[in-house]
């Protein structure tokens, strides 16, 4: 081992990855298509196209782990950009002979009844659940068919935390709420929903890398407890001392109405089922095999007001 390691990607999972590595010595790469700094101390930095399979097997020479932190920046392109990316994930770790670790996400499932699990199918019929079900499969498949080192996936519900802004389905709606304005959220707002620290992604992200008996399969970020999309709002405003707002929801015949209009709305109607019941994460899993506990959620919720 010579813990070297290159991330793809330097969004917020991308860069607490990063962070996480260089505090303690390893030789780190980031890269990205615009050569973005992460003004990282001890991180270099590249310009990548990432879906250059040539390109990204050279970059991920001799690297220990290749994480695959990237995030198309167009949600509604997802059909058009992961494909090729997955492509040359896989040919750079076959090439290379990186361990191949990806941020995923819990779209595989699909609707599930009572709390996810890894041990549930990944039966999503959406074309973004099915999109992502099939780059997992592709992976293990290679690393049971021997061609990958290794290959891991760590599952994570909707982020918090520094650097989410729009991609959190609560950090999108802090900047005006801290403004005293009304926000609104979609589907229901008061049931049980599980939302993930993206710095506990990036320990569980490494943790399961590194770890060569967990590859092969995917594991869950633990989580702090579950509480409603309103809760986690008031709790993040609480937590600045900032007074709670009013909290709309945008469902049924106002999604509908709204989704002709909003090529993003569109795509997040296909994935409402996400917020019309509850969406419970079981992360006992990785607790029980690494003894991570996740980010106190007072210290998670102050994160995410002050990213």
């Amino acid at each position: 081992m010579t813990d070297r390691h290159l991330i793809v990607g330097a969004g917020p999972v991308g860069r607490h990855v990063a962070a996480l590595l260089a505090a303690r010595g390893s030789d780190i790469t980031v890269v990205t298509r615009t050569g973005r700094d992460t003004g990282i101390a001890g991180v270099a930095h590249a310009t990548l196209d990432a879906s250059d399979a040539d390109a990204l097997a050279r970059a991920a020479d001799g690297a220990d782990v290749l994480y695959n932190c990237a995030n198309p920046g167009d949600y509604t392109q997802w059909e058009r950009a992961w494909p090729p990316l997955a492509a040359a994930f896989l040919a750079a770790a076959e090439h290379s002979g990186a361990v191949y670790a990806i941020t995923g996400n819990l779209y595989p499932y699909g609707p599930v009844d009572g709390p996810m699990s890894e041990g549930l199918p990944d039966a999503a019929t959406d074309h973004k659940g099915v999109l992502r079900a099939r780059m997992w499969a592709d992976a293990r498949q290679a690393f049971e068919d021997g061609r990958l080192r290794g290959a891991v996936e760590v599952r994570a519900s909707d982020y918090m935390g520094p650097g989410v802004g729009g991609n959190g389905h609560v950090s999108r709606v802090v900047p005006a709420a801290l403004r005293g304005r009304r926000a609104t959220m979609m589907g229901r707002t008061d049931l049980a929903h599980t939302f993930t620290d993206v710095g506990d992604v990036a320990r569980t992200l490494v943790a399961a890398a590194e770890d060569p008996g967990s590859h092969g399969r995917t594991w869950h970020v633990p989580s702090n407890a579950p509480r409603s999309q309103a809760q986690a709002l008031t709790d993040v405003l609480a937590a600045v001392g900032h007074p709670p707002v009013r909290v709309g929801s945008l469902r049924g015949p106002a999604l509908a109405a709204v989704a002709p209009f909003s090529p993003l709305v569109r795509e997040l109607r296909e994935l409402i089922y996400q917020w019309e019941r509850p969406y419970v994460l079981d992360d006992s899993a990785a607790r029980a095999r690494w003894g991570i506990e996740p980010t106190p959620w007072d210290e998670v919720c102050r994160r995410t007001a002050r990213p």
